[in-house]
């Protein structure tokens, strides 16, 4: 076994293809650098991420597969999960081997693995479309906190792109450390020193937030028909752990 050690980027996810074609690899396993233990039963390949290897592989796996095959490989990169670089490899490895594309051959685990987790990521996406709350800082700034499982900012972007276009707005994704921030012009990924912005606390938010707050919490409670109330259905849409970041669920 030939485990090929990246450094967590796309880049480098691309650039363990093209190492596996220049030393003509066989049997590998995938692992980020986060991720990677030593193991004395296989041998070790560090990878180094190099750019124009990795527009090599990805323009040739443009001939070979569809736009949506190749979106759906990037949506399960950032899925995070252990084991995808080497699902990814494997898929990508059948597109250039097959004399047919590989993406309707769900017999084959890999294939299958990469359409599972694609459905995971996205079914995660929409949720954080509809639950993101965003709260009014006091200069001018729509900011709002998440939690997704997967690394979803990038596929959401363009969503919050075009849905608030006449407004600034950052989106902060907790479990990862960084956001997307847009500036009426475009949107870029940010750093915050979070230890600066806790101890501001809740002086950063604008003076009337609490009140929009309490009218949004007053127009779910109104809507509410209690005859109808279905607590495992809502369960089902609106899972436990993202109610703290849902403004109708911080009621006292």
């Amino acid at each position: 076994m030939n485990t090929l050690v990246y450094d967590g980027t796309w880049i480098g996810l691309l650039c363990c293809v093209y190492e596996v074609y220049a030393k003509k690899l066989d049997q590998i396993a995938v692992v980020s650098e986060s991720r990677f233990m030593p193991d004395a039963f296989s041998e070790v390949n560090k990878v180094v991420s190099d750019e124009l290897r990795a527009r090599r592989v990805w323009d040739g796996l443009a001939t070979r597969i569809s736009k949506k095959a190749m979106h759906r490989l990037y949506t399960c990169y950032l899925s995070e999960l252990p084991d995808i670089g080497s699902s990814i490899c494997t898929f990508i490895r059948l597109a250039f081997d097959m004399p047919e594309s590989p993406e309707q051959a769900y017999a084959i685990p890999s294939v299958l693995r990469i359409s599972k987790v694609d459905r995971m990521v996205h079914r995660e996406k929409h949720r954080m479309e509809a639950f993101i709350r965003f709260q009014l800082t006091r200069d001018d700034l729509y900011f709002a906190t998440i939690e997704p499982d997967f690394n979803v900012l990038p596929l959401i972007a363009k969503h919050f792109k075009n849905r608030y276009a006449d407004q600034r707005w950052l989106i902060f994704d907790l479990k990862r450390n960084y956001g997307i921030y847009y500036d009426l012009e475009v949107v870029s990924e940010v750093i915050i020193d979070r230890t600066g912005a806790e101890k501001k606390g809740k002086n950063i938010f604008s003076d009337d937030e609490p009140l929009y707050q309490k009218l949004w919490q007053e127009y779910f409670a109104h809507v509410n028909i209690t005859e109808r109330k279905n607590t495992k259905l809502h369960l089902m849409h609106v899972p436990r752990r993202y109610w703290k970041h849902l403004t109708e669920k911080l009621v006292d």
